[in-house]
Parts: C-alpha cells; sequence; structure tokens
C-alpha cells in the first residue's frame, strides 16, 4: 500500500506544541518548525480507522486493558527485535518521561547519583536534579563523526551510582548502541548492582544499516532493567498518552508499579490504548515505508549539507528522525546562534545546550516531515549563511 508522506497538513491552530507555540517560545510565528520531536505526518490510516470506530462507540468511562493490547504489545517486540517478554512484565504508564520518574523516584533516595550519557534528551537530567538526585555523566565521545561510549569513563562512573537511565537509540545523536556496547555497559552493572532504566522510545526508527538490540533483550541482564517504549514516535501519537514499560524483575516491578497505582497513572484513556494497539498490530507495513521515506530525507538533508553549507557537519543518525547539526564554525555562542537561526534563517531548530554543555554549538533539526518543507528550511538557512558568513 503507498502512503502520502509528502501531504502537506496544516497543523497551527490546533493545540500543536510544534507550532502553536512558537510565538511563546521563539518569539515569531513564521518559522519553518523542526524543533519538538514529533512528526508532521498524518496518522497510518488503519489507526485512523480504529479510533474513528473507538469514537462512533460513543462511550468513554474508566479503562480497562483487555487480553488483545498486550498480546499486540508482546507481538510487536518479539517479530520486530526478536524479544520474548511476558504479559506479567508490563506496567502501564502514560509516557515514557512519567516511567523515568517513577523509576527514579522508588530506586534511589535523594542524593543517589545517577548516571546518564550527554550530550542527551534534556528531562535525563531534570529526573535527577527535580527529585533532589546527584548528577554524574559519562559524556559521549565524538570521534570521526560518530559518537562513541567512554569505557574507561563508564566503568569509573558506574560504581558510583545508584541506577543509570540509557538512551536507545540516542536522542540527540541517533547512535544505535550495538549489541557489544550493550552488554559491556550491563555487565559493569550487574558487578556493581546498578539498576538500568533503558528509554528506547525511538527503538521503531532504525535505518537498513543498523539494527536495533534491546537492552531487555539482554537474558543475562534482565534481572538489572526497566525498559520504556511507545509508539509515540515511530506512529505520531505522542498526545495519546500511551507508553509501555517492562520490568521482568519482580522486586523492582512491583517498587515503581506501586507507585504508578497509586498515582492512578495506569488510568491511560481510551484513544491512546486503542491507537497503541492498532498500531503494534497492524502497522508494519505503514511503518517500513514511512522509515523508507525518513531516510530519504536523511540522505537529502547529509547530501546538502556536505554540497552547499561547508560550515556546518552532520551526524548522521543511525536511527531517529533527529538531526544532529554542529554549527560551532560558523563563530556564535549559543545566544547569538538561537538569534540568527530564529531571525535571520527563519528556522525553529532545537537549541543544542538544552541536552548539556557538551552541546553548546550545536542544533537538532527534526526532518520528520514532507521533503519540500525541508527544502524550504534548507533554502532558508543556505541564504542566511551566505548573507552574513561568506
Amino acid at each position: 500500500m503507498q502512503y502520502d508522506f509528502d501531504q502537506i497538513i496544516d497543523r497551527r491552530n490546533s493545540c500543536c506544541f510544534k507550532y502553536d507555540a512558537l510565538k511563546m517560545l521563539y518569539g515569531r510565528e513564521d518559522l519553518v518548525s523542526l524543533w519538538v520531536a514529533d512528526m508532521d505526518f498524518a496518522v497510518a490510516p488503519g489507526i485512523q480507522e480504529a479510533l474513528q470506530n473507538r469514537l462512533d462507540h460513543g462511550v468513554f468511562g474508566y479503562n480497562y486493558r483487555l487480553d488483545d493490547y498486550y498480546h499486540a504489545i508482546l507481538s510487536w517486540i518479539q517479530r520486530r527485535y526478536g524479544w520474548q517478554a511476558e504479559q506479567d512484565w508490563i506496567i502501564d504508564t502514560p509516557g515514557v518521561v512519567p516511567a523515568l520518574n517513577l523509576a527514579v523516584l522508588t530506586l534511589t533516595r535523594p542524593e543517589d547519583k545517577i548516571l546518564i550519557q550527554p550530550p542527551v534528551y534534556r528531562p535525563f537530567f531534570n529526573v535527577i536534579t527535580d527529585h533532589k538526585r546527584s548528577l554524574i555523566t559519562n559524556t559521549l565521545k565524538l570521534e570521526n563523526g560518530v559518537y562513541q561510549l567512554d569505557r574507561e569513563d563508564f566503568e569509573r562512573k558506574i560504581r558510583q551510582a545508584s541506577l543509570f537511565i540509557l538512551c536507545n537509540p540516542h536522542n540527540p545523536v541517533g547512535r544505535v548502541w550495538q549489541r557489544e556496547e550493550l552488554e559491556f555497559m550491563a555487565e559493569l552493572c550487574k558487578r556493581y548492582d546498578v539498576p538500568i532504566m533503558s528509554d528506547e522510545i525511538h527503538c521503531d526508527l532504525v535505518y537498513p544499516e543498523h539494527e536495533f538490540c534491546s537492552m531487555g533483550s539482554l537474558k543475562e541482564y534482565q534481572d538489572l532493567v526497566i525498559v520504556s517504549f511507545s509508539p509515540a514516535k515511530s506512529f505520531n501519537l505522542a498526545g495519546l498518552g500511551a507508553s509501555v514499560t517492562i520490568i521482568p524483575n519482580p522486586r523492582l516491578r512491583k517498587a515503581v508499579n506501586d507507585l504508578n497505582q497509586y498515582m492512578h497513572l495506569f488510568t491511560g484513556n481510551a484513544f491512546g490504548i486503542e491507537a497503541l494497539k492498532t498500531a503494534y498490530s497492524i502497522g508494519d507495513d505503514w511503518l517500513d515505508a514511512l522509515i523508507a521515506y525518513l531516510d530519504g530525507n536523511r540522505q537529502y538533508l547529509a547530501e546538502y549539507i556536505a554540497a552547499e553549507l561547508p560550515e556546518l557537519s552532520m551526524i548522521y543518525p543511525e536511527g531517529t528522525f533527529l538531526a544532529w547539526i554542529n554549527f560551532a564554525k560558523l563563530g556564535m555562542d549559543d545566544n547569538a546562534l538561537f538569534d540568527f537561526l530564529t531571525n535571520k534563517a527563519r528556522v525553529a531548530l532545537d537549541p543544542g545546550r538544552k541536552y548539556g554543555v557538551d552541546g553548546s554549538g550545536f542544533s537538532r533539526l527534526n526532518f520528520a516531515c514532507p521533503r519540500s518543507i525541508l527544502e524550504e528550511a534548507m533554502d532558508r538557512l543556505h541564504k542566511a549563511i551566505k548573507e552574513n558568513f561568506r
């Protein structure tokens, strides 16, 4: 079946954070919006049909997930990633970030040290510092255009930690961690008895030359692992508040789920439940077509920057729909770069400094949009650089 990812859908005035918050966050609205990580594509037709059927039912009381919901999840991770999990390992959470908070609050105490790997998604910092935990960092090393794990530093830091939060695939640098790298980290976590909270929300969005391996699929280390993922990114369902958290270890699972239950975070909403179940039941064909389209955008962006914008360099993502672009050669500090991109180039990118000090000089670009929108953004950027730096 053919899907039209080139269709332009006007998202303004739809209570859309990506567009309707531009004035608040960027000071103007006439921007090509490529910042927050959702997609400008319509949801898969099968999901739209399922949601319409649920709407037509007309009653939206308290929710109870039936076995077919859990079967869809277990079948999805088995056929896509070869991971065999069990239904009673699953905790129903409203999002991956809430799951991160649950893990921090239940598995650590104030002042405990938690390890993350910057430059990384801003909420990783927030779930630590906001809950009065201590932040320690294993900064990724940029070598020949690829971010690598600093193994010696990881071993030094992990022995201090009470929890390790992993991002796989990594946001914003786009690394898809290889099995050997995951085993290296997991083995050290096992040695020092450190639980692993693995954010795998981008796991479905991996390009053909790479293969995703879930930390949860490593049987030898399952007792340490909490895995959280969602169709929010891969099926553009972020607004429906549905995610999956899998915890094989019954002791860890009880700790996390007790707080989840006390706070009534498990209830979900009728449309999120239906959308998740449908995506994981019949979404393979649409997702494969989406990845092919995103791969084309990824290649277009890399080729355009190399040919037309030699002042910039782009980290070629192995997964996600996010490009991590280095603007350092333009010689601006982060505030000047933000002003240049917003008011000269008129593009809304996500400032790299949000991802930690190691993101300084970078910006994150979301290329999950019709190609024509991406082309417009690059034309604007090219014109602004030509007028101001050449």
